[in-house]
């Protein structure tokens, strides 16, 4: 039996955690607010509206299957290395990645570079929430599980509020790029440094007694297989639904409200980010209050009347529009305070990691499949933002579907 961690480990995981997530919110904002403004000076005169808002669904595309990628292949690297040392590798990954795309000078270089950085996005989510859950006690998960979903949006928030400073513009946007580059000291510092979780330890040498079959594999046949499958569906939802629908809202603030301020798009990204923040922080507590299945349920359908809401009853530069935006903010997020707080429960430690990341970023296959779909329906439809944030919204209807073939959880502890 492994001794659990002290006090000062148990804080120094949950920062690392924290932080790492923090910059994952970093590296996902980025492209949002810089995409046209990328498109504009590497395309040069052969600029449109419609055709950059084609790249900006290439662009994220690629993150998307990045990530799926990553997930799963840094998610599983966790189970068999630890979890502290792929969280590390993940990091690195993002930010090494993030920084070249200030030395690009075509479309194309850039997209294979926002693929190569979503392998660190997607890899860093599954081994710090499965570090996190399994460092510290259970009582305390809730709480964690809000601040670890409320990370990634804080450094949404971070990168808004930086861009209102330092504008982003097709004259000067490589600066964001460079400055993207600066959590490899943290990477550095993960790798070498962090402390492992005490659980994985355990389950490593029991699994290595054993010589069972590797956790990807356990993971696709049962008992564990229709467990993995609800995963997928639960994680797929909400992703779908940030990225193919309301992540429009950035270009379309940059192409109507930019010409009137140029921060615009900053400050929609603030206040999105804003209520982002609020709405991971407080969505493992109402699934802790309501149960599992209950709270999801409900989130849907929020998330659906207010996405719709967002696209078709205000726009750009109207005075309602940023109220909204932070109101969809906060409840399209509050599946991401759930999230870290349900799937660990679904699996047990030797495949929690693999479990988690397959579960959250599998369902980035269908996002990156969701946005190309977007992008298309963007053009056919004459470059039309709310048309396209609408259509995709409808995956939120989805969710409240899927939820009801899941288990409920709320009172069972970890696996062991």
């Amino acid at each position: 039996m492994s001794a659990p961690l002290s006090r000062g480990g148990r804080f120094a995981v949950l920062s690392a955690a924290f932080g790492g997530l923090l910059f994952d919110g970093f590296e996902l904002g980025l492209m949002p607010l810089a995409s046209l403004s990328v498109s504009k000076d590497l395309l040069g005169a052969g600029y449109t509206s419609t055709l950059g808002g084609d790249w900006f669904a290439r662009y994220t595309a690629a993150l998307m299957l990045g990530a799926a990628v990553g997930g799963i292949a840094l998610g599983s690297l966790g189970d068999r290395i630890g979890r502290a040392r792929a969280m590390g590798v993940s990091i690195l990954f993002y930010s090494v990645f993030a920084g070249l795309g200030a030395r690009v000078h075509s479309q194309e270089q850039m997209l294979v570079l926002r693929f190569l950085v979503g392998l660190g996005v997607g890899g860093v989510w599954p081994n710090a929430v499965a570090l996190v859950a399994e460092c510290w006690p259970d009582k305390a998960r809730p709480t964690l599980a809000g601040l670890m979903g409320a990370a990634i949006n804080a450094g949404i928030l971070l990168l808004s509020q930086i861009a209102q400073i330092w504008s982003v513009s097709a004259e000067s946007w490589r600066w964001l790029f460079n400055l993207a580059a600066a959590p490899a000291g943290l990477g550095l510092v993960v790798l070498f440094f962090l402390p492992e979780s005490p659980a994985w330890r355990v389950a490593r040498a029991q699994r290595v007694e054993k010589k069972g079959p590797a956790p990807l594999r356990q993971l696709f046949r049962p008992p564990l297989l229709k467990i993995t499958l609800t995963g997928i569906m639960l994680g797929s939802v909400p992703l779908i639904g940030a990225w193919a629908a309301s992540k429009w809202m950035i270009p379309w603030a940059d192409k109507i409200g930019g010409a009137v301020q140029a921060d615009y798009k900053a400050l929609t990204q603030g206040w999105w980010a804003f209520g982002a923040i609020l709405g991971s922080l407080v969505g493992a507590q109402i699934a802790a209050w309501l149960g599992r299945r209950v709270s999801y349920f409900l989130i849907s359908i929020g998330s659906l009347a207010l996405t719709l809401a967002m696209f078709q009853l205000t726009a750009p530069l109207r005075p309602s529009f940023l109220p909204i935006v932070f109101a969809q903010g906060f409840v399209a997020t509050l599946f991401f305070g759930w999230l870290p707080l349900y799937l660990p429960e679904l699996f047990p430690t030797h495949v929690r990691a693999t479990g988690s990341g397959i579960s959250y970023n599998v369902g980035r296959f269908a996002t990156a499949g969701g946005v190309l779909a977007a992008g298309f329906f963007f053009t056919a439809l004459g470059g039309s933002y709310p048309a396209v944030g609408s259509a995709a919204a409808c995956i939120y209807g989805l969710g409240m579907i899927v939820i009801w073939l899941a288990p409920e959880t709320a009172k069972q502890s970890l696996k062991p």
